[in-house]
Formats: structure tokens, C-alpha cells, sequence
């Protein structure tokens, strides 16, 4: 082929010979026998930004714990109303985006899979966000005893650290009352602790409500649920969670919501999202002890 005028033409060198391929082969199969892949290296590898279990191949998560992984975060969220506004989801969203940040943010923890499912009161004659369409509710005793088997599994693959993160302030005593007992079984070893984490949610609620009084906001539009405080969070972590166009019909007590979320944004939850990252990662070093 003749190349154009002006062009910069690379020098082309020529293909080994047909007959040196062997020796070439042989040469590349020595080398990789010489140097076998170590667990390190293979943890390294493509998967060392990822933190999602379930994003893993088995093998390449055993590699990873092997590495040194042994932290593992528990995203635990609730699937119930939200108001007019914001999607039945809002939890399990929030709280995988904000266990992936804190475990990229640790560098050596992993994220399970979020448990959607969560007590939320009773179901006949349904009570509190039972009485709006689309909440999940499973019984108190069944959520603790998938959470204790989930926690169990983990511990059986190699973590050593499982911490609870909880979106939601109905299921604490649970957490807490799963991790405490989960301590007490494995006291002999292999030493795993369990943490019940308290300081994600209590950063998520009180301390990012702090940050809008500071900013001149009242209690009652910050609200308690899918007020200004927790649409602001939501969109700061996904705009998709809120419709916008529905603001301004989320004001009233009767459609699930307290506080006034129409000034709501993402510019007001980015500081709260980066808090609740922070001090959680603060929280998770101290009880780790690095």
C-alpha cells in the first residue's frame, strides 16, 4: 500500500520467522511457569477498584480476602413508601452507594449485596408505612434470622470484620441485638467481630440535620421522612430517586411525608452524604483498630 503524502510512516519490522515460533512459545510458557499468579496478584488485578460481592467471580473474591480483604459492609435498606415524591426504593439505593464509598474509601472492605426486606410494623390491620402501597414488611424474628445467617456465611468465607449498615432507624435493636449475640458465639476462634454500626445512621439523620440548621433551615421542613433532609441525601446520591415534578405535593402528613422537601436538592445533600462517609469510616478504623 502506498502511503499519502505527508504522512508519518512508522518503520515496520518484520514477522519472526514461522520456525522460531516454537522456541518463542516455549520461552512464554517458561516464564509464566517461573512466576506462578500469587493470591496478591490476582486480587490486584481488574478487581482491585471493584468492592461489590456480587460483582466478584467466587475465586476472584477468595483471592481478594486472601489479600487482605477481610472487612465486609452488610447494606441494609427497607423497600416502603416515601411520599408522592421519591421511589419505594430510596434505602437500598442510598445505602449501596454509600457502602461502596465507604469501602473504597477503607481500601480493603467489600460490599454484600443489599437486604431490601425489613420489619415495618404490623401488616393486618396494617400500621405506619403499611398503609401505603408498595412497602415490604417481613416479621422482626425473620429479619434477624436472615441477617445472622448472612453474617454466618460471611464469617465462614474469611471475613473477619461484618458490619451492619442500616438506612433505616426502625431496625437498630435488631442489628444490635444480632451482633451482640453473633459476639458472644464466635468469642473462640477464628475471631470475627460484629458491628451494629450506629454512627452511619445517626450521621445520615442528626448529622446531617445539623448541617441545614446551620444553614438557616427549620425542623419541620428538614423533617423526620422524605422531608428536605432525606430528599436531599437521595439526590445527592441519585437524582433518579425523586421526582421533582411532585414536590410540591409532598407536604402533607397523610401522604407519608414530614417536613417539606420542595427546597430539596442535591447541592444540600452532597455534605451530608460526604459526613455520613466519612464518620463511618472513622467508626469502622476504630473498632478494626487500624
Amino acid at each position: 500500500m502506498t502511503a499519502r503524502r505527508g504522512a508519518t510512516c512508522a518503520t515496520v519490522r518484520p514477522l519472526p520467522a514461522l520456525s522460531a515460533l516454537p522456541a518463542l512459545l516455549a520461552l512464554m510458557t517458561a516464564s509464566l511457569v517461573a512466576a506462578p499468579l500469587r493470591a496478591a496478584d490476582l486480587a490486584a488485578a481488574p478487581t482491585s477498584g471493584r468492592v461489590h460481592l456480587e460483582a466478584f467471580t467466587s475465586p476472584e473474591l477468595h483471592a481478594r480476602i486472601a489479600a487482605g480483604a477481610t472487612t465486609v459492609l452488610v447494606p441494609i435498606g427497607g423497600t416502603e413508601q416515601n411520599g408522592p415524591h421519591m421511589v419505594l426504593g430510596k434505602h437500598n439505593v442510598r445505602v449501596r452507594a454509600l457502602a461502596e464509598r465507604i469501602a473504597l474509601r477503607l481500601g480493603d472492605a467489600i460490599v454484600a449485596p443489599v437486604m431490601a426486606y425489613v420489619p415495618q410494623g404490623r401488616i393486618d390491620p396494617p400500621e405506619a408505612h403499611m398503609r401505603f402501597a408498595g412497602t415490604i414488611g417481613i416479621d422482626e424474628a425473620a429479619f434477624e434470622s436472615v441477617l445472622a445467617s448472612t453474617a454466618r456465611s460471611l464469617r465462614r468465607h474469611g471475613f473477619r470484620d461484618i458490619v451492619f449498615v442500616g438506612d433505616h432507624g426502625g431496625y437498630r435493636r435488631s442489628l444490635e441485638r444480632v451482633a451482640a449475640r453473633l459476639e458472644r458465639e464466635w468469642r473462640t476462634p477464628p475471631a470475627t467481630r460484629v458491628h451494629a454500626l450506629p454512627e452511619y445512621y445517626r450521621a445520615a439523620v442528626e448529622g446531617h440535620a445539623a448541617q441545614l440548621r446551620a444553614r438557616g433551615f427549620g425542623a419541620d421542613e428538614i423533617g423526620a421522612h422524605a422531608g428536605l433532609a432525606d430528599t436531599s441525601l437521595a439526590l445527592a446520591v441519585d437524582p433518579s430517586l425523586v421526582r421533582a415534578e411532585r414536590l410540591a405535593d409532598a407536604r402533607r402528613p397523610d401522604d407519608g411525608v414530614s417536613g417539606d422537601p420542595r427546597r430539596a436538592s442535591a447541592a444540600l445533600g452532597l455534605p451530608g452524604v460526604e459526613h455520613v462517609v466519612e464518620v463511618s469510616v472513622a467508626a469502622i478504623r476504630a473498632r478494626r483498630g487500624h
